[in-house]
């Protein structure tokens, strides 16, 4: 079993793999900063659809949800 530490670092990793530096920074803190229910947000993900697709359907939702 993984530590927390190791946990977040193994992430950290995957997340600036995937996403880059920044993008990664800006998901952390779209996490961070607003509610999120990752079990629910996860069950709804299309699994044919590609990281910039939900990254872009993300931002979309959070522009309209910041009007």
């Amino acid at each position: 079993m993984m530590t927390d530490t190791e946990i977040r670092v193994k992430g950290v990793q995957i997340l600036a793999e995937y996403l880059g530096d920044i993008e990664m920074e800006r998901f952390i803190a779209l996490i961070q900063r607003e509610p999120f229910d990752y079990t629910q947000w996860r069950q709804n993900i299309d699994m044919d659809q590609s990281i910039e697709e939900i990254s872009k359907q993300a931002m979309n939702l959070r522009e309209k949800i910041s009007r």
